[in-house]
């Protein structure tokens, strides 16, 4: 299986050494977010877990522990944007820390697995198009032989974020503003040698050599990894979603990025009252087991081909 921690919340920085915990008991519980008292037990052993997928905007907090993990395959997509307080209000510094970050984790585990996330990408009157473009061109050129890939996306609008994008006032482009922008991001990545695909458009880039993404890669995992593996469609996500079958262990309203833009946090309420029940050394993040609650082991198992072993590591 492909382990996604996580869509829900950033796993990496407020909660890796939970996640550390999990590893070394080797199971984990999560709740059904659309059942709250079904809840899956879930095996991470390295026989069943395939490859580990981090979603974050801060992996510092795991950098110096990342040996623990040896037995793993796993990759990050870090999102580093060029947003101030306003919009993500709880990500430090992007200059002053997180460069420095994404720097020091591409360092020590290879650009090949650091993939940059310039995503979402909304427009206002603060954040035009031109301030995209000198941010965008900052970071790449900071980030300049420590990526290979950059995954840009336009921001959508969810019932779940529309009340905070409505504070945000974004503005609407055509879709050929819309190409003529890309196109002007895919040089500067060009000129720094990275390159740029999109995460669940249905815009049609290609004409400015961005190419529909896949976050959950089939190919790259099979590069990661060392070999094919059965993987379909997640069925689970958008349309325009090229991503395979994972299964994610995070929960959602626990994450403290509190990014205007997020469809995962509805409430900052229910955040508050989520992270109080945050323990490191339970089995579920940020919950509690509790009467009427039922727990079910999920079937999980590798889904590597063994007969199809790759011989060259080519990313």
């Amino acid at each position: 299986m492909i382990l996604s921690v996580s869509r829900r919340t950033d796993i990496p920085n407020y909660y890796s050494d939970w996640f550390y915990n999990r590893i070394k008991e080797g199971f984990v519980y999560v709740r059904n977010p659309m059942n709250a008292h079904q809840i899956s037990k879930i095996n991470l052993s390295p026989e069943v877990v395939d490859c580990i997928v981090f979603w974050t905007k801060n992996p510092e907090p795991m950098i110096d522990r990342l040996d623990e993990l040896k037995d793993y395959k796993y990759y990050f997509q870090f999102t580093l944007t060029g947003y101030g307080y306003d919009i993500e209000r709880n990500v430090p510094h992007k200059k002053e820390k997180m460069i420095p970050v994404f720097q020091k984790l591409s360092d020590k585990i290879g650009r090949e697995l650091v993939i940059w996330r310039y995503d979402p990408i909304l427009f206002n009157s603060t954040y035009n198009e031109e301030y995209h473009l000198r941010a965008f061109r900052q970071i790449a050129d900071e980030l300049k032989g420590y990526t290979k890939k950059c995954v840009i996306s336009f921001v959508d609008i969810y019932a779940k974020n529309k009340k905070n994008m409505e504070a945000v006032s974004c503005d609407a482009l055509s879709d050929n503003s819309l190409l003529a922008f890309a196109s002007k991001l895919n040089e500067i990545a060009q000129i720094n040698d990275i390159e740029i695909a999109s995460c669940a458009e249905h815009i049609d880039l290609s004409s400015c050599g961005i190419k529909h993404n896949s976050c959950i890669d089939k190919d790259m995992i099979e590069k990661i990894i060392g070999c094919k593996i059965n993987a379909v469609k997640d069925k689970n996500q958008r349309e325009d979603c090229g991503c395979i079958e994972s299964i994610d262990i995070g929960t959602y309203n626990t994450c403290k990025n509190a990014c205007r833009y997020c469809y995962a946090n509805y409430s900052e309420e229910s955040v508050r009252n989520n992270c109080s029940k945050y323990s490191v050394n339970s089995p579920l993040l940020c919950g509690e087991i509790s009467d009427g609650d039922k727990i079910s082991e999920r079937v999980v198992k590798s889904i590597k081909v063994e007969s199809e072993q790759l011989n060259l590591w080519n990313l």
